[in-house]
């Protein structure tokens, strides 16, 4: 049965970091279990889900997903990709905005070329975990329309995973709702309203950076703490 975790208290995370032990609290009832993966979206879900991971004992990994912005506001989704050739549109916003379809060819071939660069540079050689049969708990930073979110979850759900779990620390109530109707459970750890932007309810929302990915991936695979119960 699907149900949505949120609060509406006023609140600013110091960093990502602090944001992703909040969530963590949020997320106990999976602690000690052997089937749970987190993956997180870069880059700024990274740092979220290493603390939600090191919580309660679970495998981290990154799965692989591209905001389509729209044309001239970037930071505004219409859409999104993900690993495994899964596009999402909001068709409603693209006849809004009147965006030619070759518009949208021409953004999705850019960020297809970035999904994989960072598919190389994160992962390397090392194959993607097997998901099928597990709970996956998909981590990132926010949830401001929820498109990226909502491509990740369409393309786990391929893979055959026994749960889905959507989970970040500030969403849009809206947001919230809609990848409820899509993923098992939602944990939404704050809603703030009005819901102006994600790195409002930060202190510090400095873009997360390759580098930091590489070494947090690194630590989490070389910690036997997040392979086990915390």
């Amino acid at each position: 049965m699907n149900h949505t975790t949120s609060i509406r208290v006023p609140l600013r995370y110091r960093d990502r970091r602090e944001a992703g032990r909040a969530l963590a609290d949020r997320l106990r009832h999976f602690a000690g279990r052997q089937d749970v993966i987190v993956l997180a979206l870069p880059r700024g879900g990274v740092p979220v889900a290493f603390e939600v991971a090191k919580a309660i004992g679970a495998t981290l990994d990154v799965f692989m997903v591209r905001k389509l912005g729209l044309p001239g506001h970037p930071e505004f989704a219409i859409g999104a990709i993900a690993s495994g050739g899964i596009r999402t549109l909001d068709d409603d916003l693209v006849r809004y905005y009147r965006i030619p379809a070759a518009a949208v060819e021409q953004l999705a071939r850019a960020e297809q070329q970035e999904l994989e660069r960072r598919e190389r540079v994160y992962r390397g050689a090392r194959p993607p975990l097997v998901l099928e049969d597990r709970t996956v708990i998909l981590v990132d930073d926010g949830l401001a329309t929820g498109s990226t979110m909502r491509a990740a979850v369409i393309a786990v759900r391929r893979q055959l995973p026994s749960q889905i779990v959507v989970a970040a620390p500030v969403g849009a109530r809206q947001a919230c709702r809609a990848l409820d109707q899509v993923a098992d459970e939602v944990v939404c750890a704050m809603t703030p309203e009005p819901f102006n932007a994600v790195g409002l309810s930060y202190q510090n929302f400095e873009q997360t950076t390759d580098d930091e990915v590489r070494y947090l991936l690194a630590a989490a695979a070389a910690a036997p703490a997040m392979k086990r119960s915390a």
